[in-house]
């Protein structure tokens, strides 16, 4: 099977990320896409983030019952923080049927350079790429690449965090599940 392996903090998830995975799921071979919860991005500080476990509740109320996504909690019992490499090993070893590829945005492909064993990423995983504004999509990696147009939204978790924070309404921007769990529970105030 064709997985494409959606990485993020998605803190918290928004309507944002699903209209992409849904759109790769309609426009490219891969039949299913997985929401890698990372519990510890090392390029990112720990204390924004909302609790991993409440993350991923978040994303498992946000995919409802849609059977070509699936919501993963596997980087939360490997070692932190959370590298790309350990994982898709970690996958490769676990599950020898599937063909896994990346998801990222064109911000986080310039980036990659930096990731720990980009090598063995880009040797072994084709990486779909969508754009992201700002970003232009240079592949001076020599990656095995595929360029996603997607549509371009100007949604952000920290924007999200923010509106949320200041008292302004996030409707529209995050699934109606999502929005009652974050009132409910009183996240990011």
């Amino acid at each position: 099977m064709k997985v494409g392996l959606y990485f993020g903090s998605f803190n918290p998830v928004h309507n944002g990320h699903l209209i992409i995975a849904n759109h790769i799921l309609n426009e490219t071979p891969l039949e299913k896409i997985w929401f890698i919860v990372s519990p510890q991005n090392p390029f990112k500080t720990e204390s924004t983030l909302l609790n991993e476990y409440q993350r991923l509740h978040l994303l498992n109320l946000a995919i409802e019952n849609d059977s070509r996504i699936k919501v993963s909690d596997v980087e939360f019992n490997l070692p932190r923080p959370s590298y790309t490499s350990v994982t898709l090993l970690y996958l490769q070893e676990k599950y020898p049927a599937h063909e896994f590829s990346i998801i990222m945005g064109s911000d986080s492909f310039q980036n990659l350079h930096k990731w720990k064993n980009y090598e063995f990423i880009i040797k072994n995983h084709s990486i779909y790429i969508y754009q992201r504004p700002g970003f232009e999509i240079k592949n001076t990696i020599n990656a095995n690449i595929v360029v996603v147009d997607a549509p371009l939204l100007q949604i952000s978790a920290t924007h999200i965090r923010h509106l949320i924070k200041t008292g302004k309404s996030i409707r529209y921007m995050v699934p109606d599940k999502v929005i009652e769990e974050i009132e409910k529970s009183n996240y990011y105030k």
